[in-house]
């Protein structure tokens, strides 16, 4: 299994960054799919979440209304844009998905993991 982001880089404040999340290999459903967070000296922040049934997606509240999370028909690849990105959203930005019930990635665990893109909103 294998998941590998991508659209990471430098960005001023106010400006939007989409990243893309590939995923291969997988034999099991995905259950749901996700991103989060880390930045330097903290730790990781759970972002956003879609189910792959139904679409339906979750957000951090410190994201909500900024960050959109979308994927494609086939769930083999999903998405967040960024929108008006602050310095505070600086960070390495992994996606995640789940494949066993429940989903818990906004409890900070998933079965799989990317290696991360950076994002540097200065």
């Amino acid at each position: 299994v294998q998941l590998v982001e991508s659209g990471g880089g430098l960005v001023q404040p106010g400006g939007s960054l989409r990243l893309s999340c590939t995923a291969s290999g997988f034999t099991y459903v995905k259950l749901c799919m996700g991103w989060f967070r880390q930045a330097a000296g903290k730790e990781r922040e759970w972002v956003a979440t879609i189910f792959r049934k139904t679409g339906g997606t979750q957000y951090a509240d410190s994201v909500k209304d900024r960050f959109t999370i979308s994927k494609g028909d086939d769930s083999e690849t999903w998405y967040l844009q960024m929108d008006s990105l602050k310095p505070e959203d600086t960070a390495m930005y992994s996606c995640a998905a789940h494949v066993t019930f429940p989903c818990s990635l906004s409890d900070g665990r998933s079965d799989y993991w990317g290696q991360g893109t950076q994002v540097t909103v200065s």
